[in-house]
């Protein structure tokens, strides 16, 4: 028999594959620090740890109109005694209420906001005398019918009702405006940002900070509530009432980030 050949066994070469992970290794290194070199261009003249913002404010602006006016309605009541002068006052408030509610407004709209008991005095000889007591009675009203405002005027005035005041109109609900007013004045930020950025010659990014102030409702102006005042005196006379318009105004001052 032949004799059998002897096979031989080559060893690992270790070198070639050191050699050949150390190259990867240096081509992912260099790779990584080209990318970073890159993201560097982006960032103009700032260094890992500086980041450059633009803040600028805008102002978003929504008209409606008012669907809830409140107005105040007080009776004054003197006399020598006092119960007299809170039977007499509370007469004339129940029939307020009353009258009121029979306009459809609701018992939840009706608020009692003042009620006061004074004594009244006479000064002569430099002597104080009790000559009688001065009852109060004040009522909050708000009407959701702005078509009764009128109405509710000559009514108090038909009952006896001597203290009107207050009249003012308001958005019952503002909160939908005031989202609205807000998204137009981060539209308004935007647009003077983004157009700062183009004069800079930079790019923005992301929005960083936000911050929001007003949310006031700028009331209108009536025709003369003195007018007003006087027409309510006139027992079967509905003054006219001009309800007008409301500006809801939000105001925000944001900063982006600059690329």
């Amino acid at each position: 028999m032949e004799e059998a050949k002897k096979i031989k066994i080559q060893p690992p070469q270790w070198g070639l594959i050191l050699a050949t992970v150390v190259v990867v290794f240096l081509v992912l290194f260099l790779a990584v620090l080209t990318w970073n070199e890159i993201k560097k261009h982006d960032y103009i003249g700032r260094t890992d740890q500086q980041v450059y913002t633009i803040t600028i404010s805008g102002e978003g602006k929504v008209t409606a109109i008012p669907d809830v006016a409140q107005i105040s309605l007080g009776i004054q009541t003197e006399k020598k005694q006092v119960a007299d002068a809170q039977k007499e006052n509370t007469e004339k408030m129940n029939n307020l209420i009353k009258e009121l509610k029979g306009m459809d407004i609701e018992a939840k709209d009706i608020k009692t906001s003042n009620y006061n008991i004074y004594p009244r005095y006479d000064w002569s000889s430099n002597r104080q005398t009790l000559i009688g007591y001065q009852v109060t009675q004040t009522v909050l009203v708000k009407i959701r019918d702005l078509e009764k405002v009128g109405l509710v005027i000559e009514t108090a005035g038909r009952i006896g009702v001597n203290q009107i005041s207050s009249l003012s109109f308001t958005i019952d609900e503002p909160e939908k405006l005031r989202q609205e007013a807000r998204e137009k004045a981060l539209s308004n930020a935007r647009e003077k940002a983004e157009a700062l950025a183009k004069v800079a010659e930079v790019k923005l990014g992301k929005l960083v900070s936000f911050n929001e102030s007003g949310g006031s409702v700028d009331y209108p102006v009536y025709r003369e509530y003195a007018k007003v005042m006087e027409d309510s005196s006139a027992a079967g006379v509905a003054p006219e009432i001009e309800v007008g318009s409301q500006d809801v105004t939000i105001n925000v001052t944001v900063t982006y980030e600059v690329l």
